[in-house]
């Protein structure tokens, strides 16, 4: 009788892990994931994106759990068409936004900005960077003249978009402001995103593992850059693929081959070999001793 995976949570994150370089899945990725999930494990995906943005990329493998949306600050149920949680940002993030409006509203200096809710964006500036990032998302958005056109609650996700020297201003405006109670990534060159205090995808990930009753040591989760860092840092066991920057190997317990060849089956054989779980008993008798 083949061994089960009901007390595994996997958790891949999409551009660069689940998908490879053209943003194709390889047909290695599918084939593991549709074995694990066949065999009791469960497994979802966690995403910078709208939930409807995300829903191709979820519908085209065999996932079987909500996903981990706007990197973090979301989970959604397919199934049942709703959010069973998120994490929305408070008046001093709403206020910091404001601010970077008004400095960054000139010609050469320009920077366009996407409050994003369950489902639906409002952009302040709709220059080229926001409109391509709504095109490519498919995502249903709205263009505002100001801030203040913008309901005050239910925000989940800003985005700011620029080129990459205004992007470097804009960080050291962050970094010499007043803490405005909110996280702040990067997932590109051209982009800064804005989640309320202590929200990154590490977090959706354990409420899902606390819903479903799985261990934080066997919750695993891949991905490829530094807006992986909170998620792989959270973890039981943290994965990357080959490609992933330096520092992100450094935090990782897995390391595996290159997207282009099927990172994320990489991981799952590795569960489904049994030496993950050799390495959680070798890991907990080394407590033990310890506390002896």
């Amino acid at each position: 009788m083949e061994k089960t995976f009901e007390n595994w949570l996997v958790v891949s994150d999409i551009d660069g892990t689940l998908n490879n370089k053209i943003r194709k899945l390889p047909k290695r990725n599918y084939d593991a994931i549709k074995k694990f999930t066949d065999l009791g494990g469960n497994f979802t995906l966690a995403s910078g994106r709208l939930q409807s943005s995300l829903e191709r990329n979820y519908n085209r493998i065999t996932p079987n759990q909500p996903a981990v949306v706007l990197n973090g600050a979301g989970l959604y149920d397919y199934k049942e068409k709703k959010m069973l949680w998120r994490s929305t940002i408070g008046e001093k993030g709403r206020d910091f936004v404001k601010l970077v409006e008004k400095e960054y509203n000139k010609l050469f200096k320009s920077v366009d900005i996407g409050i994003y809710f369950d489902d639906y964006v409002y952009i302040v500036k709709n220059g080229l960077f926001a409109s391509a990032t709504m095109h490519f998302d498919k995502a249903h958005f709205e263009v505002v003249k100001s801030i203040d056109d913008v309901p005050k609650d239910g925000w989940m996700k800003v985005i700011f978009w620029s080129n990459p020297f205004t992007i470097k201003s804009l960080q050291k405006f962050i970094d010499k402001n007043e803490n405005p109670d909110a996280n702040f990534m990067s997932s590109s060159v051209c982009t800064i995103e804005m989640l309320q205090k202590g929200t990154h995808k590490g977090v959706g990930i354990m409420k899902l593992a606390d819903m479903l009753g799985i261990d934080k040591s066997h919750v695993a989760a891949i991905g490829d850059y530094y807006n992986d860092w909170d998620m792989l840092k959270t973890v039981g066991l943290p994965a990357c693929a080959g490609q992933a920057p330096a520092p992100i190997h450094n935090i990782c317990k897995f390391e595996a081959c290159h997207c282009n060849k099927g990172c994320v089956a990489d991981l799952l054989e590795y569960i489904m070999s049994g030496k993950a779980e050799e390495n959680i008993k070798k890991e907990n008798n080394k407590k033990q001793v310890i506390l002896c």
